[in-house]
């Protein structure tokens, strides 16, 4: 894997699940971890449990619906280590469930200001912080949802259509100036929102393992290697590119 010492990096979402690993493997392979999370108490013990191996991070209480939150999220990160090098705007929620024509309004609103604000607000401030020091890698997590359509969460699956779209352009806006953005695509992955659908469907999280060809559901530190590749320089030719991490579920 990638070498990331005396790089830093920022995740968004990171008190748990896939930002929560991601975040811990940034910090084990060299990295200086920056954490933007909502929920304080899970930021804090993601910080704690890095320090705890030896690594170094910081945590800052963030809703990435908020631009003030998000731009003192970046501010944090350059004061505290000098820097910003790599990204994963990674923090999301599904929303509520059910036919297009019964969601709300109030739905609507709170998945595209997290899920679509939040990462174009993240891309705002991270990209000029990267470009002051010659450049960077940004991954967003966008979805499965974000390339094939899902009944029952159409707002979830247009908010992740839509974070393909900011990836996509801000790749051809700023690859020429040295930074690179790219999206991971997961499936059903053990986390807290996996567990949320499941029981909203009322089966268990493993029961999803027949969505996926590969026979089971994906684990949050298989999606967060593929975050560090993608943010590594072995991946210097890659931008704008939708990277499924799904057990081949799009392509049966």
């Amino acid at each position: 894997m990638a070498d990331y010492d005396g790089k830093v990096a920022l995740v968004t979402g990171g008190g748990t699940g896939i930002g929560r690993a991601t975040a811990i493997a940034f910090a084990r392979e060299g990295a200086k971890v920056v954490i933007g999370n909502r929920n304080g108490e899970a930021g804090e013990a993601v910080v704690q449990a890095i320090k705890d191996s030896g690594g170094d991070a910081s945590f800052l209480k963030t809703d990435v619906s908020s631009e003030d939150d998000v731009k003192a999220l970046v501010e944090h990160a350059v004061a505290t280590y000098g820097r910003l090098d790599v990204a994963f705007n990674n923090a999301g929620i599904g929303g509520s469930a059910g036919p297009l024509a019964d969601q709300t309004t109030e739905n609507y609103d709170k998945v595209m200001g997290i899920n679509v604000k939040g990462v174009w607000l993240s891309m705002k401030y991270e990209i000029p912080a990267m470009l002051k020091t010659g450049g960077g890698a940004i991954v967003n997590n966008s979805s499965v949802g974000g390339l094939v359509g899902f009944a029952g969460v159409s707002i979830y699956s247009a908010s992740k259509h839509a974070v393909m779209g900011l990836t996509k352009s801000a790749a051809l806006e700023y690859s020429k100036h040295g930074v690179r953005v790219n999206a991971v695509n997961p499936a059903v992955i053990r986390t807290p929102m996996a567990d949320g659908l499941a029981r909203g469907r009322r089966i268990q999280t493993d029961d999803f393992a027949k969505m996926h060809p590969i026979g089971r559901i994906g684990e949050p530190e298989e999606v967060a290697e593929a975050v560090l590749w993608l943010c590594s320089d072995k991946a210097s030719f890659i931008t704008g590119t939708a990277t499924c991490v799904d057990g081949g579920f799009t392509v049966q």
